[in-house]
């Protein structure tokens, strides 16, 4: 099952550059482990969306805690909903990746 996580971030900007380069290792190993489906952070940097495959929100949370973002004071608070896919357009969505995207 498909669950979003809507994360909010702490407003200090050394601190998330401080963390992004073992948060994104940690989503690349959840995106090759099947358990996240897509990820990316808002415009202004305030937070972001993560799409995660689990069973349970209770292991999203467990994910979520787990990130770097998480123990490294970025994650400020996350809402985590299920999530039922209806639509995707794969042209759009993967036509200009701005972080490593892999294709199945």
């Amino acid at each position: 099952m498909k669950f979003a996580a809507i994360v909010v971030y702490t407003p200090d900007a050394s601190t998330i550059a401080q963390a992004r380069p073992a948060h994104r290792e940690y989503l690349t190993r959840l995106q090759q482990q099947g358990k996240l489906v897509i990820s990316g952070p808002f415009s202004d940097d305030r937070g972001g969306l993560l799409v995660y495959e689990a069973e349970t929100p209770a292991q999203v949370d467990k994910l979520i805690a787990d990130d770097p973002f998480a123990t490294g004071g970025v994650f400020v608070s996350w809402e985590i909903r299920p999530w039922n896919v209806v639509f995707v357009n794969c042209d759009l969505l993967c036509a200009k990746p701005q972080s490593p995207v892999t294709n199945p």
